[in-house]
């Protein structure tokens, strides 16, 4: 077992991370936005738990709290991340579809082209040297923080929707103008899920700066965006499940077939694309599909009618 995690660990806690961050932006989904702003908060996050951690003024701090610093950062991002993505959210939201995407991947690039001219950030290099959390010395450690938060994340999603504000953002996704004559607020309710997916993202960045060491501009891109999208897009975006299952899959598939070099890549490809063509609703959604009992066929011919003389 010892063998297999050291070997392993690495990737297991990266799927979970992937899941976490798929979750992220599945909450914007759940109220009908297409948020691509999940990687500028998830690299917000890091960057607070870096300084945090590594930055001489906050050398105090660190002494005095010990494995606190941890969750300090974890607080930290959380707050930073949840009031940005209030500031944002309540403009922002006022778009719609297209306009929304446009409009996070430009705040994603605002945050990227800060990060690489503050000195804070170490500018293009980053920051090194990051330590490990709780004294962590294997990678797969981390499964021990990543994990709960993960199992947490499930659970707060399952009793959102089942609570009044999850069926308020089910109405807004599914009509909004009919959501907002039944007493509904749509922005009101648009910007709680996207403070909630960001305040997610950023808990996420501070916990994978000490798990990748070292955290630069390259964690939050335009890139990172669309990989994101294709976690919760082929897991399924209208179950819990979907991002988790959609992100362990994208970040496993590379790894497990790195044995075929540049040919992993096409084939990672080509899941995406049979997946997009042949499971509209992702996984999760094809296999709840596949769980139903189909409904009766309706008969093609009515029977003969009898008629009494």
């Amino acid at each position: 077992m010892s063998e297999f995690l050291s070997t392993y660990g690495f990737l297991l806690v990266s799927m979970v991370q992937a899941g976490l961050l798929g979750l992220s932006l599945y909450f914007p989904l759940q109220a009908g936005q297409l948020s691509l702003a999940t990687p500028g908060f998830y690299a917000l996050g890091g960057y607070v738990a870096a300084i945090l951690l590594t930055n001489p003024a906050f050398a105090g701090l660190r002494d005095s709290l010990g494995n606190g610093a941890f969750v300090l950062s974890w607080l930290a991002a959380a707050l930073l991340c949840g009031v940005l993505g209030l500031i944002v959210g309540v403009p922002a939201l006022r778009l719609r579809g297209i306009y929304l995407a446009l409009a996070t991947i430009a705040f994603i690039e605002i945050l990227r082209v800060l990060s690489l001219n503050l000195t804070i950030t170490g500018g293009a290099i980053g920051i090194f040297a990051i330590p490990q959390a709780f004294g962590f010395g294997d990678r797969w450690q981390y499964i021990w923080i990543f994990g709960p938060l993960l199992v947490l994340t499930l659970l707060f999603a399952r009793q959102l929707e089942r609570s009044r504000v999850g069926r308020a953002f089910r109405a807004i996704r599914e009509d909004e103008l009919a959501a907002d004559a039944m007493g509904v607020n749509p922005t009101q309710y648009k910007v709680l899920a996207f403070v909630i997916g960001a305040v997610l993202a950023g808990i996420v960045g501070a916990m994978s700066a000490p798990f990748l060491n070292t955290w630069n501009a390259k964690q939050g891109t335009f890139d990172a965006s669309i990989a994101v999208l294709a976690f919760v897009l082929i897991g399924g975006s209208r179950n819990i499940w979907g991002p988790v299952v959609g992100g362990a899959l994208l970040t496993a598939v590379p790894e497990v077939l790195r044995f075929l070099a540049d040919w992993r890549l096409v084939i990672n490809g080509l899941v995406l694309v049979v997946a997009s063509l042949y499971l509209p609703q992702g996984i999760v959604g094809a296999l709840e599909r596949l769980g139903k009992p189909r409904p009766p066929r309706r008969p093609t011919t009515l029977p003969p009618v009898e008629v009494k003389s």
